[in-house]
């Protein structure tokens, strides 16, 4: 019982000597070539596009996205973000912590993208009563920013919640305070 005979993909006859099995296929090893400059492969690893082999070179200069990060070639995994190719070692936060952003949520701010720890610290606005990050609601008073918490009458320390107020060192007065 013979084994039947193993045809080559590109030229379709028989392959009598060495042989080259990829992409579940058989080649003469002369015909393992790159789609694009029809050179034979001749590394042992290469490219694939629409199910053919591509060379390194061809695959670099014709389908790889360039990183924006490092502004290199991106031969494996892409990670896109931000309407940008990356490789996943690059795409990490543009703050001072420069931890990885892969599969994380991010802010973005001039192209670059941010944790959420230093994009607050950076760029969130701040509390004109403790100064620290202000990150939900706030009260707009006094050419500023404040917490709920940390509007208070500057005598009593007691939060204003009413709409009116008075101003000393701009800081804000209870009425029972200013009365």
């Amino acid at each position: 019982m013979s084994e039947t005979p193993s045809v080559c993909h590109k030229c379709n006859e028989v392959i009598e000597n060495r042989i080259i099995t990829a992409l579940g296929k058989n080649w003469h090893p002369e015909h393992f070539a790159c789609k694009d400059c029809q050179r034979p492969i001749k590394e042992a690893t290469f490219n694939i596009q629409s199910g053919e082999p591509v060379c390194s070179e061809c695959f670099v200069s014709n389908y790889s996205g360039t990183c924006f990060g490092c502004k290199l070639p991106i031969l494996e995994r892409t990670i896109k973000a931000m309407d940008q190719s990356w490789h996943e070692e690059c795409f990490v936060c543009a703050g001072p912590c420069k931890k990885p952003l892969v599969g994380t949520s991010f802010y973005e701010r001039d192209g670059k993208p941010y944790c959420r720890i230093d994009f607050e610290q950076m760029f969130a606005a701040r509390c004109f009563g403790c100064t620290k990050v202000i990150t939900e609601n706030a009260i707009v008073a006094l050419n500023g920013k404040w917490h709920r918490e940390c509007f208070k009458c500057k005598k009593c320390q007691t939060p204003i919640t009413e709409s009116t107020f008075a101003v000393e060192d701009q800081k804000p007065l209870c009425a029972a305070c200013s009365g």
